[in-house]
């Protein structure tokens, strides 16, 4: 896709750009539910959930049942559903995992999405009734996806290098951890059997015990601060592995990370393939109103 068409598509965004990235838009609408759909993109694919999901409504609305009403939320981290009362999250859906978004021109008040699942890895469906603004709202997550697509692009490489960094240094810090406690057991070990040593004789001189520590080094401890410590012998040692800064948990989806800032997430065991499989998303685009938005192939920079 060229630029002169996002160029073109910009224009016609609803918001400025620092309410989706510093804040979210929030829509209040009646939530008909989700079913999984067999491909991620596609017209006749939403039209058949969007049937299906209308006559579930129709049943249960002929039981009494309501429609139940729920908070839009969309920011550049994903389109969370929340119970508007209570602000509960019942469904939260990372910008990446959505690839298709639609309103109904023959009904204004029907919109969906269509968002791969995180842990089944299936493709769902979801069908909104919006009191006559889905056009709206389609084009909101439109630009949310725009914008993180482009924030991803600009942080990527540094995340990419970063992360890897920082996860080596935590697997260090629990080999590191892992083998001072072999040596606290050994040394334990051994005062033990200083503690049950012959007492000598009366009239012998005796001889003060040396450190117990037969290493002569101080065990690690990966809570000390960095720098030169000293061993009983007055030698210097070996400055201890800092521990990795304090890291707070993110606000895009679930629990994952933040992939727009570098070391202020809780990172994942595998945290290049998490980024793998935001680069694959991203990279199919999101299909919206018929039209591909996505900047230009993703380059080595991720």
């Amino acid at each position: 896709m060229n630029r002169a068409f996002n160029r073109k598509k910009e224009k016609s965004w609803m918001h400025m750009p620092e309410a989706l990235a510093k804040h979210y838009i929030a829509y209040n609408v009646k939530f008909l539910g989700n079913t999984e759909v067999e491909a991620p993109k596609g017209t006749e694919v939403v039209k058949d959930a969007v049937r299906k999901l209308k006559f579930q409504r129709h049943i249960k609305k002929s039981e009494g049942q309501k429609t139940p009403k729920v908070e839009l939320q969309i920011s550049i981290y994903g389109v969370k559903i929340l119970e508007p009362k209570t602000k509960e999250v019942q469904h939260n859906c990372q910008l990446h995992r959505i690839s298709f978004c639609a309103d109904d021109k023959t009904d204004k008040r029907i919109f969906t999405f269509i968002c791969k699942d995180s842990e089944c890895n299936k493709h769902l469906c979801y069908v909104f009734d919006s009191e006559k603004c889905a056009e709206e709202i389609t084009l909101t997550i439109g630009q949310a996806f725009d914008l993180a697509y482009k924030k991803f692009l600009e942080s990527g490489g540094k995340d990419v290098e970063t992360r890897k960094q920082i996860g080596s240094l935590q697997k260090r810090i629990q080999e590191l951890e892992s083998e001072n406690s072999d040596l606290k057991q050994q040394l334990q070990e051994l005062e033990e059997q200083l503690t049950i040593a012959p007492v000598p004789p009366a009239g012998s001189v005796s001889v003060q015990a040396q450190s117990t520590d037969i290493f002569d080094m101080v065990p690690f401890s990966p809570g000390t601060a960095p720098g030169p410590t000293r061993a009983s012998n007055g030698c210097p040692t070996a400055p201890s592995a800092a521990p990795p800064p304090n890291i707070g948990k993110d606000l895009f989806g679930a629990e994952p990370f933040d992939p727009f800032t570098c070391g202020s997430a809780d990172f994942p065991p595998d945290i290049q393939s998490k980024l793998d499989e935001m680069q694959e998303g991203f990279k199919m685009g999101l299909t919206l109103e018929g039209a591909v938005f996505s900047l230009d192939p993703l380059d080595g920079r991720c």
